[in-house]
């Protein structure tokens, strides 16, 4: 998609870290964008933030990790600017536990929000960005920890289920007018740290966000100091916009995981080389 003015987009997770940045990015390159989010006071500031540089975007409160809301979103957009050319599957959250201290209530959270909301997002408004012919673009949010699992079980399952998700429809989509990218970012100044602030209503009391002792402690304190100090939001978004105009497959942010990932595949051909000479021949 070379010229993005005049076009709409639809960004989940959009009232803060990432996301707004996303959303600030293509306000600003002339995109219609309409906000999505879970937290109404933070997503009504953010709207009117982008409004105040004569942006044309508008807001819709929805909790992504149920189905019926992702699809009231996508009536509330369609309904506001007519069509819909490119989806931002940007929502995440962190936590879930590690092992020994998950429970059900903690998966299904995790996994909802991160992984079958763009599934839902996918299912939803893949639809309505072919319906136009215009073409379009999907960018899901997984993280550098979908390359190489860095952090907790259920937070890296659904990152990596993301970066497959995205590879694996990019060919099928491609024949059909849209390109699909998946964003890897690595330490960006989100709120991350806080998803606990977001827990719905049915998991109230079943979800331990953060660890309150031991080891994990230290590393959460580690993570916060990281994240305070890393990378600009606002620069994701334009790495993003300048993704979609070029169809990039993977979006990166900066080379401090490159190494790890480069061990993960080193460590994967040595599986390979384990096996080269008794392989069956038939």
């Amino acid at each position: 998609m070379k010229h993005l003015e005049g076009k709409t987009a639809f960004v989940t997770g959009a009232a803060s870290g990432i996301g707004l940045g996303i959303a600030t990015a293509l306000a600003q390159a002339g995109v219609k964008v309409m906000l999505c989010d879970i937290e109404k006071a933070a997503l009504d500031k953010a709207v009117a933030t982008l409004r105040e540089t004569n942006a044309d975007v508008d807001g819709v409160v929805a909790d992504v990790s149920l189905k019926d809301n992702l699809q009231r979103a996508a009536d509330e957009t369609i309904a506001r600017f007519g069509k819909v050319h490119i989806l931002v599957n940007n929502a995440g959250v962190g936590g879930g536990g590690d092992y020994g201290t998950w429970n059900d209530a903690g998966w299904n959270w995790v996994v909802g929000v991160n992984l079958m909301s763009v599934v839902w997002g996918i299912e939803i408004f893949g639809p309505l960005i072919e319906a136009h012919g215009e073409g379009g673009q999907i960018v899901s949010t997984a993280s550098i920890a979908g390359m190489v699992a860095l952090t907790n079980p259920a937070y890296d399952v659904t990152k990596f289920g993301v970066v497959a998700l995205s590879e694996d429809l990019r060919p099928k989509l491609a024949a059909r007018g849209i390109g699909v990218s998946v964003l890897c970012p690595g330490v960006i100044r989100t709120n991350i740290v806080d998803s606990g602030r977001n827990i719905p209503s049915r998991f109230a009391g079943q979800i331990q966000t953060v660890p309150t002792e031991g080891p994990g402690t230290e590393i959460l304190k580690a993570v916060t100091e990281a994240i305070a100090s890393g990378i600009d939001p606002l620069y994701v978004g334009e790495l993003v916009r300048e993704a979609i105009e070029n169809d990039w497959p993977h979006i990166f942010t900066d080379m401090q995981f490159e190494p790890h990932i480069e061990a993960r595949f080193a460590a994967i051909k040595e599986g390979f080389d384990r096996i080269r000479d008794r392989v069956p021949r038939y």
